[in-house]
This record gives C-alpha cells, structure tokens and sequence, in this order.
C-alpha cells in the first residue's frame, strides 16, 4: 500500500531547524534537576515505544524513537548492550542488573509500575480487587529515589486521568481526587486512553480524550513533575476499529499542544492474532509514524522552548469543530502549531498579538505559505487535521 501523500510530503521535507540550534542545552529543560536524567540539550524530545523486545530496537531507531519504556523480565545485560548499540534510551524497573549500571547513560529514568490506579487482578477465575493504594506508590516511589536520586521516576496512569466512568477503576470509579495523590509517587506522570479502538460508545471515536486528559494530569501534577501521555497506533483488541495515521498524528498533536512533554506509543495488537510489534509490520502505519517522529525531532528545539503565553487566539467558522493551537518562539522566529479537534471541516482564523502589516505565514512541510495582515490569518482544517506555522519576523 503507498503512503499517503501528506506523509510522503512529510518524509521527504527539509529541516525546518537550523543546524546551529540543535544540540544546544535547553535552560527550560524539565530534567534539569537529575544528572543521569533524559537528555536536556534542545535536540531531545522523547519519543519513546511501550515494552518491546531490544531486538527490534535498530527497527525503532530507524522509525524515529529515542527511548524504549519497560521491558520484559528485565534489564538484562544482554538487553541493555541491544538498546546501547542502537542508540536508543530505557527506562526500566530497578532490578539488580540495573542497579549495576547506575552511571550507564542508556537509562534514563526508573520505571515504577503501570496503571496501579485500575483495579488489580485477583488472580486467574478470582476477579478484581481494588486500586493499589496511592501511599503504596509514594512509599514505593520514596524508596526508588532513595536507590538512585539521579534520574526521575515513571509512572503511567490508566484511563481514569481522562474518564471519570471507566469502569477498570473497580470501586474507585469516578473517584478522580484520588489523582493528586497518585502523582505525588513520581516525577514524570503519563496515561494511556485510546479513543479509536475504546469499547465504550461514550469514547469511541473522541480523540479529544486524549488531551483532555493531558491537561487534567498538568493540573494534578503541577510544575514539579513532568507530564507524558501514551498513543494508540493499532487495533490493540478491536475487532474492526483501527487508527489511521491521520488519526495517530491528529493524538500526537493534540498532546503536544496541550502540554505534553513525552510520547509513548503503543504498539501491541491481539486481534486478529498476538502481535507484540504491530507497526513493524504495518507499512502504512510504520511510514506514517516515522513521519510524525521525524518531523518532532527536527522541530524539537522548538517544542522545548518555553510556551508563548497568550500569544494567540483562534475561531472557527463552526463553533462545534474548535482547532487547538499553541504558540512558541525559537532563534527569532514564531512557531504556531495547530490541530482540528472534531471529526469535520472547518476554517480556523488566527490572531497573533504583537504582529502589524503583511507578514508571510509559511505551512511547514506542505509547501505552501499564507499571508498575515496585522496578525490575522485563515486556514482550512479537513478532519483530523494538523497544520504547523512558521513565521518570521
């Protein structure tokens, strides 16, 4: 199957960064604090793949990943020296081999546990019990920093961080005070919710779940911690549904601008068979997720800056299909990405404060440009989509 042509454009753009500004140590960097933390130079945006086996790791490097999240029964050495020669970045549980490797820059931050905010298995036949404690992960998460004060700990929160009613919660559904709380046993707080393939009508098809979530865990977590999220990329269980790559960029987008400073993909699929690495065996999913990991690395500097901070504002000729947009300034030049919220057409107009007289709007990657007049420009969004602005001065 051929790519479509927008990943095509994507694929074969040129850097829209300068080469002088890669590299250069981020002074916003939110791992700042940890000297064997993730990368704080400019050039690192993290961009990371959920539990897969290091033996596939040259396969991911080249889709664009940066850093594996978890791993099976390990770190292994064996694990370890894979993901060390491909290049790539973990963060792993803190097992006895990792505890050996304390000074190995390839790990990047400790893992501790996945959603222990839904309810947990009894065993095979013997049901669900409750949610892990919250004061369980905080005295979990003390103990881990205590281990190893130099890099920050994980944790990923289950689907609850965006919906009140999911029932995987047990008896804590909609309990969603107990987020503040689950966040104080970490430094870098992540959630997974898949909106494409969710069983439950009451998502299904919403990706705006996906920063809805976003923004409530930014709130729980507050500026202390750093906020990452999780994208579906596959059927994962569904029996008919799937992601298209328009739909996984539109996810990607949507994190970004909502505040996300990590990616995590999830890549399994169940159905129709077991497939623990079902992009890579996707050719037009793998060339649409390689696209979108592309173009964030080449506009990493850009998204490691600080926010504008009501540098613009935006409508919609149809109020029911809102466009998000955020705002950056890197190396002189005004940065504006933007992403259709709802499954539908609309125009969006642009207003950016400070901007007078005509000034060239450039569409980055799609070969296109428009013109601003006192700060005000328009553009069409079909379903899903996303469009990035570059503006100079």
């Amino acid at each position: 199957m051929n790519p479509p042509k927008f990943l095509l454009a994507l694929l074969a753009a040129l850097s829209v960064i300068t080469p002088a500004a890669a590299g250069e140590t981020s002074p916003s960097s939110p791992y700042g604090r940890w000297k064997n933390g993730p990368p704080r130079d400019d050039s690192f945006f993290p961009i990371a793949v959920w539990l897969q086996n290091p033996n596939k790791a040259k396969a991911y490097h080249d889709a664009g990943f940066n850093t594996f999240v978890g791993l099976w029964r390990g770190p292994t050495e064996e694990q370890l020296a894979a993901l060390k020669s491909a290049g790539l970045k973990l963060i792993c549980s803190q097992n006895e081999v990792a505890r050996k490797h304390l000074d190995d820059p390839t790990i990047i931050a400790w893992m501790h546990g996945d959603e222990p905010d839904n309810a947990q298995s009894l065993g095979s036949g013997k049901g669900y019990g409750p949610p892990i404690l919250p004061q369980k992960i905080i005295d979990d998460y003390q103990r881990l920093r205590a281990a190893d004060p130099s890099r920050p700990v994980l944790l990923n929160l289950g689907q609850g961080v965006a919906w009140d009613n999911y029932i995987g919660r047990g008896v804590r559904r909609n309990h969603p005070e107990d987020y503040p709380e689950y966040v104080k046993g970490c430094d870098i707080a992540s959630f997974d919710i898949y909106p494409v393939v969710h069983p439950s009508p009451e998502i299904t098809g919403k990706l705006w779940y996906v920063p809805h979530g976003v923004e409530r865990l930014l709130k729980w977590a507050g500026p202390e911690r750093v906020v990452w999220n999780c994208i579906e990329c596959t059927r994962i269980s569904h029996p008919t549904n799937k992601p298209t790559p328009r739909q996984v960029r539109a996810e990607v987008w949507m994190s970004l601008t909502h505040g996300s400073r990590g990616l995590i993909y999830f890549v399994h699929e169940w159905k129709p068979r077991f497939n623990e690495a079902a992009i890579l065996s996707d050719p037009e999913m793998l060339a649409g997720i390689t696209a979108i990991n592309q173009q964030i690395t080449r506009l990493a500097p850009v998204l490691n800056s600080p926010p504008l901070t009501d540098a613009v504002t935006v409508s919609t000729e149809n109020k029911e299909l809102p466009v998000a947009a955020m705002a950056r300034k890197h190396g002189g030049t005004t940065f504006l990405f933007a992403v259709g919220m709802r499954d539908g057409q609309t125009t969006a107009s642009f207003t950016l404060r400070g901007l007078s007289g005509d000034t060239a709007v450039e569409v980055i990657d799609e070969n296109r440009s428009l013109q601003a007049k006192d700060g005000v420009f328009r553009d069409r969004f079909e379903p899903w989509e996303v469009h990035l602005y570059r503006v100079k001065p």
